[in-house]
């Protein structure tokens, strides 16, 4: 069982230019079947890797509107997303879901606007909160059990405290029959235990452990020996000038 998405994989006659973006970028021109953990998966990489680019595809798939949301927003101020979900097969399970929404750090305004619609329904005004108040009251009150949960960097918005909340709250989520995909450069989110996680990179697309990624290695040798780290990156600086 693989809960609401089990995997997603890209069909070659529906790709309509190798060379052009978003179908050049190696993890999307190398890409097999990803498997999607009934729990937590993770998509992590380097900064142009394609995690948000496959995040939004897959949302995109799963019926939820590019800018973000629940699957009833529709807000377009300014399309922007890939023609990568026109290339993809998502496969489903049995079951669908309760509830659902894709959050991502920067379409939260529009976001925040379009919820103003929907007072009458629960929702705060978004606008009148911080950026990570605003992500943790929506994962606080619009997430819930058996749903599918879509997030695109929430680390972007959230203080190591509040990330450590959040990661509270996917348990309680996971712990609720609910899926969670996840794009970030957070070691403290990828942390979840027994997550999927898919790192993106010039080979393609593989599943690493944990330890094996460059964020826990990087955070991990920096936290050992801060005053080190920041002598050598000083020094070669000083030394090119």
């Amino acid at each position: 069982m693989n809960r609401f998405l089990r995997h997603i994989e890209l069909i070659a006659e529906q790709v309509p230019t190798p060379t052009r973006y978003p179908f050049s970028i190696p993890a999307v021109a190398g890409m097999g079947r990803m498997v999607f953990n009934e729990g937590v998966t993770f998509f992590v990489g380097e900064n142009g890797s394609g995690k948000s680019t496959f995040i939004e595809a897959i949302a995109i798939k799963a019926g939820f509107n590019p800018e973000g949301g629940t699957k009833n927003f529709s807000s377009k101020h300014r399309p922007s997303e890939s023609d990568l979900a026109g290339a993809l097969r998502l496969a489903r399970g049995v079951k669908r879901e309760r509830s659902g929404f894709f959050l991502r750090a920067e379409t939260m305004f529009n976001v925040s606007t379009e919820a103003e619609a929907y007072a009458a329904y629960g929702w705060e005004k978004l606008h009148e909160m911080s950026h990570g108040e605003a992500f943790m009251w929506v994962a606080l009150n619009r997430c819930g059990n058996d749903g599918l949960y879509i997030l695109d960097e929430p680390e972007a918005a959230l203080s190591p405290q509040r990330q450590l909340a959040l990661l509270a709250r996917m348990h309680q989520l996971v712990l609720g029959g609910s899926q969670l995909i996840i794009a970030t450069h957070s070691p403290i989110l990828m942390a979840y235990p027994n997550a999927t996680i898919l790192l993106l990179d010039e080979d393609g697309a593989r599943s690493v452990r944990y330890e094996d990624t460059d964020h826990y290695a990087v955070t991990r040798v920096f936290l050992q020996n801060p005053q080190g780290m920041l002598e050598k990156i000083f020094s070669d600086i000083e030394a090119d000038s």
